[in-house]
């Protein structure tokens, strides 16, 4: 048996047969005309034969809307794929001394995505193989973690995840395996409530060698995120920050690029965080103490000094480069991928292989040669690339990329030592947070492609904002969708106590909600501010949240109004039809109103700066008024109704 077979026979003892799903057509295609667009289909698969260096591997063209720009030929873990051009219709696979009996699949790709694999099946033996300079590697990612730590309906889980990035690296021994970011904040109890470092020493175990920061690092001060730095044994990276100084706890420090030598081949990782995160976070969380002087770090916007640190890691040896981007892909609309990660991977001209992420959206194509993927939220799923590399030329011939979903993990497989870091944390929370505090009567549902509480009205939004327009008897009351962090019961909040009823395969609600849910929906500590806005900036502050649709975390949740919002005008000139929801136009003149909110907003937050902080009363907690209502409802005998959408959002696609 040669060495891959050996590998694959390994492989599949151990994640019994995992079917891994490329990413073609799950990019959410948006078609906006009458012309119909979507990824492409599979190429027809011609034939393949052994060829010098390899396997030749020939395939016919494959048409689609938008147009073909690459194709991927591929076999899979432990290969070295390559990427060719649209009119290509033959390449020759690399194969590797020890890999000498492999079955290609090819894959066409378009703006929108990657197809499904078109393959005959048949194995082919080859004698010949690739230069000693071109070598294999595998990258595994994910993005957006936070702190899902506990395998739920939806979620992995850090057990999960360790067992199967274990089994991965069996397969493909030079692996790194990274993270694009938001690796802690807006996570559930079970790591907020002991100051995110659960996550961190789930992620150690988890083997991670490289992760870039997030805007959610930043949720708590720079004191805190230095501490988690000093607890990882993994390298942070950030390519555009004006300064990396504050981030050091002893001989751990972050850096603006790293090289990491995995089986012959030096890897260079570069880092960018979105420039937003000024906005989405409170005022003083990029503040430090330098020399007595209070200093603000700076996230640049430019792709510059990731370009920079890129060729820095070339200088440096690096064969090749990996850019880990905090921006996200957005949406397919009109023929064209939409997004800050579409944009910057375009702008990269020293980087190979580009991951995204801040959207909380499952996206692959090949944007200017260079593979670009990024995965969804909370460990639902994670990306296993491979990687062909001429180290002889410093030169990546190709890569090819799987989604692995939790569907594709058998439930049997959890890393034991991992479970146990997990439980122990777990079992210090069940008897504050196993409680129960409502019955609803159904699921109250949160994501999606677009996710549902950033791209309309959605019932979580409704429930929570009525809340508060009952509590405070405001005129309105308004919360941004970002800050609703899972569905209701949570998915990643798993009560010990199995007697409650909670969503599963085919259960039906009502459904049981513990105050564990609510810290989970709502983890960040937000409290509820009273304060007055005119008609004006009402229409400001509404023109701002729908600015950024449809995934962006300010899209607002509202009570008291209805409004629409046109999302085929430009931002700054969506908003219309915005009245008292009861009836009464909503005037844009100097009228002035109450509104409830929270005061993350109130001082700025993802971009509300119509909102006057010296004139704010703040209230409860908005975990506090949730958990109340809930609570009400069950003294009261009554199942908390899960609200329709009742007009409060109209939004024209």
């Amino acid at each position: 048996m040669t060495l891959f077979k050996s590998r694959l026979a390994i492989f599949f003892s151990l994640m019994a047969s995992i079917a891994v799903v490329a990413s073609a057509g799950i990019s959410g295609a948006v078609a906006n005309s009458a012309e119909t667009f979507s990824a492409p289909v599979a190429p027809i698969f011609t034939n393949s034969a052994a060829a010098p260096g390899g396997i030749k591997v020939n395939w016919q063209k494959v048409t689609a809307n938008p147009p073909v720009t690459n194709y991927i030929v591929t076999a899979g873990p432990g290969s070295c794929p390559v990427i060719v051009g649209a009119n290509s219709t033959s390449a020759v696979l690399p194969v590797l001394r020890g890999s000498d009996d492999l079955a290609p699949q090819v894959h066409a790709v378009n703006a929108y995505g990657i197809s499904e694999a078109g393959s005959d099946g048949v194995s082919i033996t080859v004698k010949r193989f690739a230069p000693a300079s071109i070598k294999a590697m595998q990258v595994l990612q994910l993005s957006d973690f936070h702190g899902a730590l506990e395998e739920s309906r939806s979620t992995i889980g850090a057990a999960g995840l360790a067992a199967a990035f274990a089994n991965d690296r069996l397969l493909v021994k030079p692996t790194v395996t990274v993270s694009a970011g938001d690796n802690i904040g807006a996570a559930p109890a079970i790591s907020s409530q002991f100051e995110e470092l659960p996550t961190i020493e789930a992620m150690n175990a988890m083997k991670f060698d490289v992760s870039v920061f997030g805007n959610h690092e930043h949720d708590r001060d720079v004191a805190h995120l230095t501490k988690m730095i000093g607890a990882s044994n993994f390298q942070w990276i950030a390519s555009n920050y004006n300064t990396l100084a504050p981030f050091k706890s002893g001989k751990k420090a972050a850096k603006p690029f790293t090289i990491i030598k995995r089986g012959g081949i030096n890897i260079g990782l570069v880092g960018m965080n979105t420039s937003q995160t000024v906005e989405q976070v409170f005022p003083g969380n990029l503040s430090y103490t330098a020399k007595g002087k209070k200093q603000d770090l700076l996230i640049s916007s430019k792709i510059d000094g990731v370009e920079k640190a890129a060729k820095k890691a070339k200088a440096a040896g690096a064969d090749v480069v990996i850019a880990l981007l905090h921006q996200g892909w957005n949406q397919n609309a009109n023929g064209k991928a939409i997004g800050e990660l579409v944009d910057y991977a375009a702008q990269l001209k020293n980087a190979d292989v580009v991951y995204g992420g801040h959207s909380h959206q499952t996206y692959a194509s090949v944007i200017g040669g260079k593979l670009t993927a990024q995965t969804r939220n909370s460990g639902t799923e994670y990306t296993r690339t491979q990687v062909c590399v001429d180290t002889a030329k410093n030169k990546v011939l190709g890569a090819s990329v799987e989604h692995v979903k939790k569907a594709a993990i058998p439930a049997t497989l959890a890393d034991t030592a991992t479970a146990a870091l997990v439980k122990s944390y777990k079992d210090q929370l069940t008897s504050k947070l196993d409680v129960k505090i409502g019955t609803v009567s159904e699921l109250f549902p949160r994501g999606g492609t677009p996710p549902v509480e950033r791209s309309g009205e959605t019932p979580l939004g409704t429930y929570t904002a009525g809340l508060l327009l009952a509590k405070y008897k405001t005129d309105f009351a308004l919360i941004n969708g970002g800050g609703i962090r899972d569905t209701l019961p949570a998915a990643t909040y798993t009560p010990a106590d199995k007697s409650l009823r909670r969503p599963g395969a085919g259960s039906s609600g009502p459904y049981d909600v513990t105050l564990g849910d609510a810290y989970t929906v709502f983890p960040f500590g937000n409290s509820i501010s009273i304060v007055n806005i005119t008609g004006a900036n009402l229409w400001a502050a509404l023109e701002n949240g729908v600015s950024r649709w449809p995934t962006d975390g300010r899209f607002p949740q509202v009570a008291g109004l209805k409004f629409t919002v046109d999302t085929t005008k430009p931002a700054g000139s969506r908003i219309s039809n915005l009245s008292k929801f009861n009836g009464g136009a909503i005037a844009k003149d100097s009228t002035v109103y109450s509104v409830a909110t929270v005061d993350f907003l109130v001082y700025g937050g993802d971009g509300y700066t119509q909102f006057d902080p010296t004139k704010q009363q703040i209230r409860d907690l908005l975990v506090d008024v949730f958990a109340e209502g809930l609570r009400a409802d069950l003294a009261a005998g009554k199942v908390t109704l899960m609200p329709a959408a009742d007009g409060h959002i109209t939004v024209i696609k």
